[in-house]
Parts: C-alpha cells; sequence; structure tokens
C-alpha cells in the first residue's frame, strides 16, 4: 500500500517534469516565442536539467536534443525506481530494455501531449479565440494539423482536422501501449 502511494507520487512528479521538458523540446521545434507566462514558466522549472545536460549534449539538426535525453533519462529512472520498489529489478530483467521502454513512455506523454494541445486550442478558439495560450497552442499544432488540412479541407466553415489528428494520435497511443506490452512482458 504504502509502496503504491509512493509510486503514485513519483508517477505524478515524473510525469509533470516530463511533459514541461516536452513542452520545451517542441516549443523549440516549432519556433514558438518564449516571451509569454507559458514559456518563461517551461524555461524556469526546467533551467535545472536543461542546461548542464546541454554542455555535454549537442543539439542536432537544430533539435535541441539535452531537453529529449533529460525527459527519457527521467523515465527509465523512473522505471528503474518503480522497478526496485517493487522488487522486479533482478539479475532475471535486462535493464538495457528499461531504456528501451523510457522511451516508450516519453513517446506515448509526447502524443497525450499533443491530444491535450489540441484539445485546450480548440476549446479555446471558441471560448476566447484571442487567448494568447491559443495562438500558443495553435503554433505547437499547426505542423500536424496542416498536412490533414492541405486533403481535408474545412467543411461549412468547420475545421475538421483536429479531430481527424486526435483520432490518428489515438491509433498511434494504441500501437506504442501494444508494442510496449509485447516488448516488456516476456522481461518486466
Amino acid at each position: 500500500m504504502l509502496t503504491d502511494l509512493i509510486l503514485l507520487v513519483l508517477n505524478a512528479v515524473a510525469g509533470f517534469v516530463t511533459t514541461l521538458l516536452l513542452a520545451r523540446f517542441y516549443m523549440q521545434w516549432a519556433r514558438v516565442s518564449f516571451r509569454n507566462q507559458l514559456g518563461q514558466f517551461v524555461i524556469q522549472t526546467t533551467d535545472w536539467a536543461v542546461l548542464p545536460a546541454r554542455k555535454v549534449i549537442p543539439a542536432v539538426f537544430g533539435l535541441d536534443m539535452a531537453t529529449f535525453v533529460v525527459a527519457w533519462l527521467l523515465q527509465v529512472a523512473l522505471l528503474l525506481l518503480a522497478a526496485t520498489l517493487q522488487g522486479g529489478l533482478g539479475a532475471d530483467n535486462l535493464i538495457p530494455l528499461v531504456f528501451l521502454r523510457g522511451l516508450f513512455e516519453v513517446a506515448r506523454l509526447s502524443v497525450w501531449f499533443l491530444i491535450i494541445a489540441l484539445l485546450i486550442s480548440a476549446v479555446l478558439s471558441w471560448v476566447s479565440p484571442g487567448n494568447p495560450l491559443g495562438s500558443i497552442l495553435g503554433a505547437l499544432t499547426r505542423p500536424f494539423l496542416q498536412p490533414i488540412q492541405r486533403v481535408m479541407p474545412p467543411i461549412a466553415n468547420v475545421d475538421l482536422s483536429p479531430l481527424v489528428l486526435i483520432l490518428l494520435l489515438q491509433i498511434v497511443l494504441y500501437l506504442i501501449d501494444a508494442a510496449s506490452r509485447q516488448i516488456f512482458a516476456l522481461v518486466m
């Protein structure tokens, strides 16, 4: 019972920090300005981990790999800690597979981040069209929506591309979970 509560808190904290790191990574990738409250919050809450990592991990093709690697290592640390607390980290388990599972977790959190950004962006476009958060989320989701919008124009001035993208992302989540279960059912 106590172990479950500890794992619940650790999952919540690690998930929140990983999501902030992914937000920083995707905001830089999409070239979203950090000169806003959300951007400043993301920068200030992740600098402690990203700045030291940047001294060791270079950017690749303009992508801030230090931020991504820190998010990945945080998930790996969480998985190792969870396995240790549950008594499942023994000689029979292959620790290198935990690093692979960390990538699956980062991919899963990335997809959820995009789904939530799409939902909030859609709601803000209806409720508060001039909201500054809407423009930030719009800039984050636009690269994913544009290919769908090219194929599927608005119907009666209603853009259904966010719904299509959310459906596609749900399929991606299903595939990530299925692959993760199949790979790690043998080990974990």
